[in-house]
């Protein structure tokens, strides 16, 4: 279409169109404001605090190391990693991956996020080790972090400061609550004692079969009153929200529904300084994970009320998001300066990291992963670093150096989950191929076997988790330019045994031979 501009109106254009060029934003939405999901990708069991105008927030990432995300906002929409409660939980074989063993699904689960008198706090549980786990620093966001760790294991569990003394609710279906010791080492004896008897009863009649039980304890205290927030599944239903209040901690409690809709649930509270309230939950979206969202809150007869008219809203009062990249993923060069980290803190190892067996100063720009001991299969693998996918659609691309392989290696990018997804080059008779396989029930099947005739190649793939289509496909390059498809439309699965959403991986294992190493040059990832 052609535009004829005359007159007094000519010059006005020209500024206009040398201001749209100047000011690209100008001319979309002019108050552009968020939609939920907030992040649209695997942060879930979120806990989350405001000390001053500045929000902090703690997650889950279980058999991931470091672990225990913490980041960062000052507008509840845009989050940037700021560290990690822990560089490992223990050395033992499940959490080595050694002597055939792992803890997918486990490691460290839900925390609980806290502020008290100039010290923060964040609490955590493992499975894995039967423990109960609080660190605590007067500097969230550079420590040092004081570790305290004690048995048992106290499932969901929130943690609550009232004067002098320290408190955790947890417990499923039966809510219990005990006072700990001042030190933070353990439970002081004969003070634990049952809350809520039953706290699923406002979703789940007495009597009903199935379901899940009230569980995800977020205990909070508002004008005096408390509240307890909770998670439940009733047989038929979908993923609600609880809440019970009382007027002292040891109550009475009453419950309460205050959410059903789209399985968005478990959480809790947050206010803004401007007086504005949220509750913080997620939703169970397939193969990406489970996301957060944003409800609001208001108050009425001393009770929150979440939602728009009992829904979530898709558009918020709060800024647009700009995007998970560079805060919660990033592309990596491998290049790094002085001073700087040897792996930012996008990046996890699936389970604890050997550190001897991996580098990025050997060979300067690349990260190299070597292979220890001869691995089984894939979920055995040690080393393999790993970055959450995303959505609505997303792609992770690498470039691998292959020269070093010694035969029976394994090497590439992964899709991680049971049901993994595998593009990478195996060494077998001093001859390299390209394989695609993926795995069904963690059961890997070659798909796709393609005679390698040079030593450096690139890999892609792309997943789209729109609508929960949760499908991927594999590519290849032999010049990082022209493109080529590989296997099949790889179907993306959230299995519970591993309860998080798919990880981009990089991997290298052997099954024969020791040694060997492989150079990723490079880890770009983008929507």
């Amino acid at each position: 279409m052609k535009i004829h501009v005359t007159g007094i109106y000519r010059s006005s254009y020209w500024v206009l169109l040398l201001f749209l060029f100047i000011n690209p934003i100008y001319g979309q939405q002019k108050d552009q404001k968020a939609k939920n999901p907030i992040i649209f990708a695997d942060v879930p069991d979120l806990s989350m605090i405001r000390v001053g105008d500045t929000y902090y927030m703690s997650s889950t990432t279980m058999h991931m190391n470091p672990g225990l995300p913490l980041m960062k906002s000052k507008d509840l929409v845009n989050w940037e990693m700021m560290g990690y409660g822990h560089h490992t939980l223990a050395a033992m074989d499940e959490l080595n991956l050694d002597h055939d063993k792992n803890t997918y699904g486990r490691g460290s689960w839900a925390s609980s996020l806290r502020y008290h008198q100039g010290t923060y706090y964040v609490s955590t549980f493992a499975q894995t080790t039967g423990k109960t786990y609080i660190y605590s620093t007067q500097d969230i966001e550079k420590g040092p972090w004081e570790r305290k760790e004690f048995k048992p294991a106290l499932h969901d569990h929130s943690l609550f400061f009232e004067g002098d003394k320290i408190y955790m609710i947890w417990g499923g279906g039966q809510i219990n609550m005990v006072e700990l010791l001042p030190d933070l080492s353990g439970i002081k004896p004969e003070t634990q004692r049952v809350l809520i008897e039953n706290a699923t009863l406002p979703t789940t009649p007495v009597g009903a079969q199935g379901g899940l039980p009230a569980e995800g304890s977020q205990f909070f205290k508002v004008n005096g009153k408390y509240y307890l927030f909770n998670i439940s599944w009733p047989p038929g239903g979908m993923r609600s929200v609880i809440v019970h209040r009382a007027d002292k901690i040891d109550g009475p409690y009453e419950g309460r529904v205050v959410l059903q809709d789209q399985g968005v649930a478990q959480g809790g509270l947050i206010d803004m300084p401007n007086g504005a309230w949220y509750a913080y939950l997620f939703q169970d979206y397939g193969a990406v994970g489970r996301i957060p969202y944003l409800v609001p809150v208001t108050w009425k007869a001393g009770w929150p009320v979440l939602g728009v008219d009992g829904k979530v809203p898709e558009v918020l009062d709060l800024p647009a998001s700009r995007g998970l990249i560079p805060h919660l993923v990033n592309s990596d060069d491998f290049d790094r300066k002085a001073g700087e980290p040897d792996l930012p803190l996008v990046w996890q190892w699936n389970h604890n990291p050997v550190a001897q067996l991996w580098s990025v100063s050997e060979n300067k720009g690349n990260l190299r992963l070597k292979t220890g001991r001869v691995d089984p299969h894939f979920l055995q693998a040690r080393n393999t670093l790993t970055q959450r996918t995303f959505g609505p659609t997303c792609e992770g691309e690498t470039a691998i150096d292959v020269s070093a392989m010694k035969d029976g290696d394994f090497a590439g990018l992964s899709l991680l989950q049971q049901n993994f997804g595998l593009l990478g080059i195996r060494m077998e008779g001093g001859q390299h191929f390209l394989v695609n396989s993926n795995a069904k029930k963690g059961i890997e099947e070659e798909l796709v076997r393609i005679p390698l005739d040079q030593q450096k190649v690139y890999l892609k793939v792309k997943c789209d988790f729109t609508n929960k289509r949760d499908v991927a496909t594999f590519f290849y390059s032999l010049n990082g330019e022209k493109w080529e498809p590989i296997g099949t439309e790889f179907k993306m699965t959230y299995t519970i045994p591993h309860f998080m959403g798919y990880r981009f991986g990089l991997f290298n294992y052997a099954t024969k031979n020791v040694g060997g190493f492989v150079d990723f040059d490079y880890f770009h990832i983008r929507p």
